[in-house]
This record gives structure tokens, C-alpha cells and sequence, in this order.
């Protein structure tokens, strides 16, 4: 597999993953909360969730192109006490494959209604430790030397965010006017979320002046990645922000699909801009390669969600 293609599939994975990790997410929570807006989110939410195991099986893609994915799979850009404590490819494989079937497993018990409140609730926790591990894995060990104790929490919260545009944007039947006033605060609330975290991740590293940290976000300052920064906080943040504080976007399924598609957008730029400056003079054909994958991934999604879905509901109910 070449570097650019390899390259390109992880970034195209990482975004569009998030949906349906996200769904999961969201699902579980319902179960255990309950509320009228897993209800009405459920037609759009369910689909997502049934894309989990297949989110599980294109990290093969990443698995074969792990050397040039990941420099210091190939012992390039990392300490070497740090590759044999946490960053080696055998551990690295085994994290992801813990990480990737355990999500499967929920998102299979989820759809075919055997998810309890306890399994709900174990479900979440072991979300949670996972996506402390593998947050890191697959976005921050691309250019090894930066941490932030709060990187996995932003991804998680960009998961359910993702998840809540998307749901925005495929605007279920059942989503009336108070449905969409309930999406709508649930997308607000996740918004502040991430970008409180961002901004606060940027504040202590700005405050901290370590050189790791510094080098890893002037480098991401450097054209183009500024302004595909600032381009996907605009895009992605500070209008959905402005626009969902207005009573008539919260309460219009119609508006809350721009909103929704507006902050897709720009977290797949944010998330491209985490992963893609690493890769130096190879950004580009990396990024190509990216798109194209992004663009597959979303087809087969297309066509895979809903006949998985409609499966698993035969199975539920048998």
C-alpha cells in the first residue's frame, strides 16, 4: 500500500467513524437516561449504530498500511522507550482490536434490544476507557511528542456531536418541531462542550510554552493549515453556534440540516488538520486520497446502513 493511500484511509476513517461510534453513544445514554429524544432520533440513530462493525472491519485498511500511516511503526519520530512501552505495533493492534469489537458487540446488543441499563452502563464505561487509549492511538501517535489530558474527552464529545449533526442532517420523519428543538439544544450543548475543550487544550499548552507542544501547533499555524483551522472553527463552530441560538432554527428541521451539514464539514476539517500536517511534503496527495476515501466510505454507508439495520430489527423481534 503506498504512503499517500495509507495515509489517506486513516484520516478518511477517523472522520467518518464518527458517526457511527457517536450513534453508539448516544444510544447507550438513551437507554440509560431514557427521554423522548432518543425516540425521535432513533430512525436516524439506529442506522448509524448498525455501521459499528463495519467501522471495526475498514480498520483492516489501517492495519496494512500501519508503517506508513504511522512513522513510528516503522521506528521514525518516536522515543525509543516510548515505542516499546506504548507504541508498538503488536500492542498498538491488539488496543484497537479490544477497542474495536468490544464497540461492535454493544452496537449489536443495542439494535437487536438486548441492551439493558447495566449493559448500557458497562457499555459507556468501557466506551470510556477505551477512547482514552485510542484517541490517542489514531490521531495524536501520527506525529508522536504532543499530549493533552483532555485530547480523548474532545474526541468523544466530536463523536456525539457528529452524531447529533448527522442525525440533524437526515432530519428522521419523526422529527417535528419539538424533536428538533430537542436535537437542537442537544447540539448546542455539545458544541460548547467542544469548543471549550479546544480553546482550553490551546490555553494550558500556550501557557505551559513546552517545545513539543509548541512545535506541534506551529506547525499546524503554517499555510495552509491556519486557514483550514480557522475555515472549519467558522464553518463547523461559530455559526452553528450564532444560528442555533435563534428560537426558528431550533424549532425548523430544514434549518437544523444546513446546521447539521455545516458542522460535518467543519469537523472533518478539524480533524484533517490534527493528522495531515504530519505527513509534511506527502500532506497533499494524502489528502486526495482522503476525500476519495471519505467519498467511498459515505456510498457504502449508504447503501450498507439501513438493509443492516432492517436485519438486525428481523432479529429482534424473532
Amino acid at each position: 500500500m503506498s504512503d499517500a493511500l495509507a495515509r489517506g484511509w486513516l484520516v478518511a476513517w477517523i472522520v467518518w467513524s464518527m458517526v457511527p461510534v457517536g450513534a453508539l453513544v448516544l444510544t447507550m445514554i438513551h437507554v440509560v437516561t431514557g427521554g423522548r429524544w432518543g425516540e425521535v432520533l432513533a430512525p436516524a440513530l439506529r442506522p448509524a449504530t448498525a455501521l459499528v462493525p463495519l467501522v471495526a472491519l475498514t480498520f483492516l485498511g489501517i492495519a496494512l498500511g500501519l508503517d506508513a500511516a504511522f512513522p513510528w511503526a516503522a521506528g521514525v519520530g518516536a522515543k525509543p522507550d516510548v515505542l516499546r512501552l506504548y507504541l508498538d505495533p503488536t500492542l498498538f493492534l491488539l488496543r484497537a482490536a479490544v477497542t474495536l469489537v468490544g464497540w461492535s458487540v454493544l452496537a449489536l446488543l443495542c439494535l437487536s434490544g438486548r441492551c439493558t441499563k447495566l449493559v448500557a452502563g458497562l457499555g459507556l464505561t468501557f466506551y470510556g476507557i477505551t477512547i482514552s487509549l485510542v484517541a490517542v492511538d489514531w490521531i495524536l501517535s501520527v506525529e508522536p511528542g504532543f499530549n493533552s489530558s483532555a485530547f480523548a474527552a474532545g474526541i468523544a464529545l466530536d463523536q456525539i456531536l457528529a452524531a447529533l449533526a448527522f442525525a440533524a442532517l437526515a432530519s428522521p420523519p419523526s422529527l417535528d418541531a419539538r424533536g428538533a428543538s430537542d436535537l437542537a439544544g442537544l447540539m448546542l450543548a455539545a458544541l460548547l462542550g467542544v469548543i471549550y475543550i479546544e480553546w482550553m487544550s490551546y490555553i494550558v499548552a500556550w501557557y505551559g510554552d513546552l517545545p513539543p507542544k509548541a512545535t506541534w501547533y506551529l506547525k499546524r499555524g503554517e499555510t495552509p493549515w491556519g486557514a483550514i483551522l480557522v475555515g472549519s472553527l467558522i464553518l463547523g463552530g461559530v455559526l452553528p453556534f450564532l444560528a442555533l441560538l435563534f428560537a426558528g432554527v431550533r424549532r425548523s428541521p430544514a434549518l437544523l440540516r444546513a446546521v447539521g451539514l455545516l458542522v460535518l464539514i467543519g469537523l472533518a476539517g478539524r480533524l484533517a488538520w490534527y493528522t495531515l500536517p504530519a505527513y509534511g511534503e506527502g500532506a497533499g496527495p494524502a489528502a486526495a486520497f482522503a476525500v476519495a476515501g471519505l467519498v467511498a466510505l459515505t456510498v457504502l454507508s449508504m447503501v450498507l446502513s439501513r438493509r443492516l439495520a432492517r436485519r438486525v430489527e428481523r432479529l429482534r423481534h424473532a
